[in-house]
């Protein structure tokens, strides 16, 4: 099953368009997917897998998180966060759907069901919150404390214990016996997965993550209109025990607890299926950003001409010009797929091109080992190649992900150093380079050593194209 990615604007409450991208796999009924915080659609490419066979399944990056642009507020609350599942829906063309939602995505689409119920056909809700008002005050003033990036990324450290600890602790900050957590793990893979989503949202994970955690209980009152809804949660989740705390429910929900995540899904799923209603999403791309045959992310101009590729390593945010169109190379920046072979780049590259662009190309350029790339791919196309600029080409550190989080502040250490030296690795009087102006501006590095950490294969392709 085929997940494709997309990018999407909508228009909020008060008039202002923000870009959102989304996961969409599947084909029948849709049904609209909200992730938690800090996390993005990204966690939900195992679910989209499994339900695809029976819905068109739709799963937005929420506000600030993922690659979605954050909400026009300074402190948006959970109302905000629905009104955005509204915005979305609307943009894609439903005007009712199905959904589900898991700890903070069922905290908003409880909240959503209750602001408008009629965009509603069902909703199963895994692992919803009923917060004390102990707990909102505990966690207003510990759980979420802003995110500031530091010049020296003292900040990722921090994220890497603060993901790390958040499955032998809850709340993650409360590290004694009596708030251990059933399913502690130290799995590094996971682990480095949540961490790139919180560094993809940035100063936005504090906003997102602390308007869910004061939330209140928001079910519908006694004769109020609802959807069927239900509520449910597997053994080891610490918001399992909040179902105790929901009190009488409405006519149509329903609240379950069961031993095992996959209990809950076959719950939900079969919820969901029984429920769902007729739909058809006719999205409308934006014209200066998307995806391409292949899953291949582009920026800019797609009738420039000029078609320009990024280093490896690199990002197409970093070498995008006006006036021209750049892609995410593979395994780089938002594309999806994988490559280190030049022949298979090439491929990939070329087919992308075919659909996206909308006027002749005339020029094809690259940075660094992207100049052979794009020499070749010139030729290939019958463009006249620019000429390559000579190697030896700079590498990217060794960023495998190990346990204690070390890969996330090589990327870091790399990214300052780029910014001062050519190459970045032979700092020296004799390579110092003009720093440009805000290149070493936390926000700048911060977007870098995430494009560094996305970049998988660079070294690969770099000595492959050597060879």
């Amino acid at each position: 099953m085929i997940i494709t990615r997309h990018f999407i604007d909508v228009t909020d409450p008060d008039g202002s368009r923000r870009r959102v991208h989304y996961r969409r796999a599947g084909s029948g009924r849709p049904l609209l997917l909200i992730h938690q915080s800090p996390r993005s659609s990204a966690e939900y490419e195992p679910l989209l897998e499994r339900w695809a066979p029976h819905f068109t399944c739709l799963a937005p990056d929420t506000p600030g998180f993922g690659e979605s642009a954050p909400l026009p507020h300074a402190a948006p609350d959970v109302n905000a966060y629905a009104d955005a599942v509204f915005a979305f829906m609307d943009a894609v063309g439903l005007p009712r759907a199905a959904a589900y939602g898991f700890h903070s995505g069922a905290i908003t689409l409880i909240t959503a069901a209750q602001r408008a119920p009629q965009r509603f056909s069902a909703i199963a809700a895994e692992g919803y919150a009923v917060w004390t008002d102990a707990e909102r005050a505990d966690f207003a003033a510990r759980y979420t404390p802003p995110y500031t990036l530091m010049p020296y990324g003292e900040h990722l450290t921090w994220t890497w214990s603060r993901i790390r600890e958040q499955s032998w602790f809850f709340p993650w900050y409360a590290a004694d016996d009596a708030h251990r957590l059933p399913r502690a793990h130290d799995d590094v893979g996971h682990n480095h997965a949540m961490v790139m989503d919180v560094l993809a949202a940035g100063p936005s994970y504090a906003l997102g993550y602390g308007a869910m955690l004061q939330a209140p209980r928001d079910l519908p009152a006694p004769g109020d209109p609802t959807p069927p809804v239900l509520i449910s949660g597997y053994d080891g989740d610490p918001l399992q025990a909040h179902i105790d705390r929901l009190g009488d429910l409405p006519p149509g929900w329903a609240a379950e607890k069961h031993s095992s995540p996959a209990g809950t899904e076959a719950a939900a799923l079969a919820w969901l299926q029984a429920r769902a209603e007729p739909g058809f999403p006719l999205p409308r791309a934006p014209d200066d950003e998307g995806y391409t045959m292949n899953q291949l992310h582009w920026l800019g101009d797609r009738g420039a001409g000029h078609v320009h590729l990024h280093a490896p390593g690199s990002a197409a945010e970093f070498a995008h010009v006006r006036g021209q169109l750049t892609l995410d190379l593979p395994g780089h920046g938002l594309s999806v797929p994988e490559a280190t072979d030049p022949e298979l780049i090439l491929a990939l590259l070329a087919e992308g091109l075919e659909p996206l662009a909308t006027a002749a190309i005339t020029r094809i350029t690259g940075d660094g080992a992207s100049s052979m790339l794009a020499a070749r791919l010139a030729e290939q196309l019958r463009v006249t190649p620019d000429p390559i600029i000579p190697g030896p080409w700079p590498r990217l550190p060794d960023l495998t992900p190990d346990r204690f989080g070390s890969h996330l502040t090589r990327a870091w250490s790399h990214a300052r150093a780029e910014a001062a030296f050519d190459p970045w690795d032979a700092p020296g009087a004799a390579t110092a380079r003009t720093i440009p102006a805000g290149a070493l501006d936390p926000a700048r590095l911060h977007r870098r050593a995430l494009a560094s950490l996305r970049s998988r294969g660079a070294n690969a392709i770099s000595q492959a194209l050597e060879d």
